[in-house]
C-alpha cells in the first residue's frame, strides 16, 4: 500500500513574531479597564469571487475545482496591556455546495513581563526557513486550498494554541502548546482525484478517505519549541516537536487510517551570501511507533534537509532556488516486510524548487512561476500566476496548477488528472 497520496507537501511563508512590549504594572492592572485607553474597532477585509476548472477530464466527473464567493473580516481591540485579534472567513463553496465559515484568528495577546509575550486562542502559526517547503514547521496546512487556486494565505490552517515567547540575552524561546491535536486539511477525494492504495489506481474514493484522530487528552496534545538568536548577520534556530504525523499515514488492526506518533528535532540558519541570502534547515523525524522500521503500516523515521538561495536577478525580478532531500531509515527492513503490492519509497527522495517573481508597473503587475520538480520521483508541479492590481481596492489574479508524473503513486504524479486553471476577483475594503 502506498502512502504517496498522503505525503506532506513542504511549505513555509514567513510571519513576523509578535513583539509588543508591556510592563509588570500593565499585568497588575488587568481588570482595571477604566484606566486603559481603548482604540475604536477598525474593520478591514475583502470580498472575493473565485472560479477554478479542471482542464483534464480524469476520473472526476465534476470539472469545478474552485467555486468560492468569499468574505473576510478582521479587526483588533487594543488596550495598553493586551490585544484581542479577530479574523474570520465566510463563503459559499460551489464544489461542496455548502456555506462555510473558518475562524482564522481569535486570539488574546499580552505581555506579563517586559521580555515575555503570550498569545492564546485560535491563530495561524509558522516558523522555519523554506519557501513552500517546510521541515520543522509542524503546524497544520490546507492542501485542498493550495491545489485549488486560493490565495497562498490559506495554505496555513489555524489551530487553537497557546504561544509563549521569551526574549533573552543569550537566546529567544518560542513555546507552543496545542491542547487538541490539529491535523492537516489533506486530500480526501472531495475536490481532487488521487492514488487510492485500496484500489491500486487513481480514483475518487467513496467513501471519502479520512483518518481517526488521537483521543483528546493532555498527553495527546502537541508541544513545539523553537530557540533562536541572531549572531551578527546570521539567524540560527533549533527546534523540537512532540505530537503526531499531521496526516493519517498509518493503518490500525481494523484497517482504519490513523495518525502515528511523531517527534521532530531540527535546526536552521539563514545568512547573507554574496548578493543574496542562503538558508539551510535540518530535521530528524522520529517515528515513535516503529523506530526499527519493521512495520510497513507505519512510516519509517527520516532525515530531512533543505538548502535555499535567493537573490535579485535584475531590477524588479527575484529568483529563489531550493534543494530538499528526504532520507528514509531502515529501508531494507521495510522492503523485507512490505507486501508485494506496496510501493516502497526510494531511500533518498530529492525535490528541487525554483521561484521567479517579477514586480512590474510600480508593483501593480506581479508575474510569478513556482516549480516543484523531483528527479527521483520523476514528477513535477508548476504554479504560474499573474496578479494585476486595478486600483487600491480591486485586484484580479489568475493562475494554474499543472501536474506531471511517470508513476501514478508519486506525490505529483497521482494528481496529473487534476490540472486546473483559476481566476479570482478581489475587492478590498
Amino acid at each position: 500500500m502506498s502512502r504517496g497520496w498522503l505525503a506532506s507537501l513542504p511549505l513555509l511563508f514567513a510571519l513576523g513574531a509578535h513583539g509588543a512590549e508591556s510592563t509588570l504594572d500593565d499585568w497588575d492592572d488587568w481588570g482595571d479597564e477604566d484606566e486603559e485607553e481603548v482604540t475604536g474597532l477598525v474593520w478591514t477585509g475583502f470580498a472575493e469571487a473565485g472560479v477554478g476548472v479542471r482542464i483534464d477530464g480524469g476520473d472526476d466527473p465534476d470539472s469545478l475545482t474552485l467555486g468560492d464567493l468569499r468574505f473576510q473580516a478582521k479587526t483588533e481591540w487594543v488596550t495598553e496591556s493586551k490585544t484581542l485579534q479577530f479574523k474570520g472567513d465566510g463563503w459559499y463553496d460551489g464544489v461542496s455546495e455548502q456555506l462555510e465559515f473558518d475562524l482564522r484568528e481569535l486570539s488574546l495577546r499580552f505581555s506579563p513581563a517586559k521580555s515575555v509575550d503570550v498569545s492564546i486562542g485560535q491563530q495561524v502559526l509558522t516558523w522555519g526557513t523554506g519557501d513552500l517547503v517546510f521541515l520543522n514547521d509542524l503546524f497544520p496546512k490546507d492542501f485542498q486550498s493550495f491545489f485549488s487556486g486560493r490565495d497562498d494565505e490559506y495554505l496555513k490552517a489555524p489551530s487553537a494554541a497557546v504561544r509563549v515567547t521569551h526574549y533573552g540575552e543569550a537566546f529567544n524561546t518560542d513555546l507552543v502548546w496545542t491542547p487538541e491535536f490539529t491535523p492537516d486539511r489533506y486530500l480526501t477525494g472531495e475536490r481532487f482525484s488521487f492514488f487510492d492504495p485500496r484500489q491500486g489506481q487513481i480514483a475518487v474514493p467513496e467513501p471519502r478517505i479520512g483518518g481517526k484522530e488521537p483521543s483528546q487528552n493532555f498527553s495527546n496534545g502537541e508541544f513545539a519549541i523553537r530557540m533562536f538568536k541572531r549572531i551578527e548577520a546570521t539567524e540560527v534556530a533549533v527546534y523540537g516537536y512532540r505530537g503526531f504525523y499531521k496526516q493519517p499515514l498509518s493503518v490500525d488492526e481494523a484497517g482504519q487510517f490513523i495518525h502515528p506518533s511523531l517527534s521532530v528535532y531540527g535546526a536552521s540558519l539563514r545568512r547573507p551570501a554574496g548578493s543574496g541570502v542562503f538558508s539551510g534547515e535540518f530535521a530528524w523525524y522520529d517515528s515513535r511507533d516503529d523506530r526499527s522500521g519493521d512495520d510497513p503500516n507505519v512510516p519509517n523515521s527520516q532525515a530531512r534537509i533543505l538548502f535555499g538561495y535567493e537573490r535579485e536577478l535584475v531590477r524588479n525580478w527575484q529568483l529563489g532556488l531550493q534543494y530538499y532531500g528526504e532520507w528514509t531509515a531502515n529501508l531494507d527492513r521495510l522492503r523485507r516486510n512490505a507486501p508485494p503490492e506496496m510501493h516502497v519509497p526510494d531511500e533518498l527522495r530529492s525535490l528541487l524548487t525554483a521561484r521567479v517573481t517579477g514586480r512590474l508597473r510600480r508593483e501593480t503587475l506581479i508575474l510569478s512561476l513556482f516549480i516543484f520538480a523531483s528527479p527521483t520521483d520523476k514528477d513535477l508541479h508548476l504554479r504560474p500566476r499573474v496578479s494585476l492590481r486595478m486600483s487600491d481596492t480591486w485586484t484580479v489574479t489568475g493562475g494554474a496548477n499543472l501536474f506531471y508524473g511517470d508513476e501514478v503513486h508519486t506525490f505529483f504524479g497521482q494528481l496529473e488528472e487534476n490540472n486546473n486553471v483559476y481566476l479570482r476577483v478581489t475587492r478590498f475594503y
